[in-house]
């Protein structure tokens, strides 16, 4: 019995050295492929190129043919700027960066005077949490603040009044349903059409 065409795909990919970051396919059998070079720490961060996109699609064409897999297109792309967090190792590429989190469960009344009891998705800097495999956002302060006269349990004495708290979510893996980066993107201060200044 031959693999499913998931397993085939991200074999492939592996093979030609490529980590698979996503693989979509639509109903109008479309196949779509994102792939980015395995993150190694402490060495630079590689970008995925066109060459590279068109290596992969070469050698997929062949293999989904060989498996006798039924598509109409297969796209091969680079992440975008939204890429899915899914590997514990996605988390440590990514920590300091700016990503949504959405939960399994809504947060519930532990989170009270954090965020609404029944809210599931949260912005904020990932950063480690103390124990092995958590992790913390840093949540940044799109959400009006609690309300007046609901006063969280202060995380420092004396801080509790201050609005530059930083309210922090604890979360681990598995109780994400979906994560992915959230560049902050600063309109401010640049004219329409205008390029940012280089550095």
């Amino acid at each position: 019995m031959g693999m499913n065409w998931q397993q085939t795909v991200a074999q492939t990919v592996a093979g030609l050295g490529y980590e698979l970051v996503d693989l979509e396919r639509s109903a109008g059998g479309m196949l779509r492929v994102t792939i980015d070079w395995p993150w190694q720490p402490q060495q630079a961060e590689r970008f995925i190129t066109v060459d590279d996109c068109e290596r992969v699609t070469r050698q997929l064409q062949v293999v989904l043919e060989v498996e006798g897999v039924d598509y109409k297109r297969l796209e091969v792309g680079s992440p975008g700027i939204d890429r899915p967090l899914r590997q514990p190792r996605d988390y440590e590429r990514f920590e300091g960066e700016v990503v949504e989190v959405t939960l399994r469960a809504p947060i519930g009344a532990a989170g009270a005077g954090l965020a609404a009891p029944a809210r599931r998705k949260f912005r904020g800097v990932l950063r480690r949490g103390s124990d092995q495999g958590a992790w913390q956002l840093e949540l940044l302060p799109a959400e009006p603040p609690a309300r007046a006269g609901q006063r969280r349990s202060a995380a420092a004495p004396g801080k509790s009044a201050e609005p530059e708290s930083v309210q922090v979510l604890g979360f681990t893996l598995d109780e994400v349903r979906e994560a992915r980066l959230a560049p902050v993107v600063d309109f401010s201060g640049r004219r329409p059409g205008g390029r940012a200044p280089q550095a």
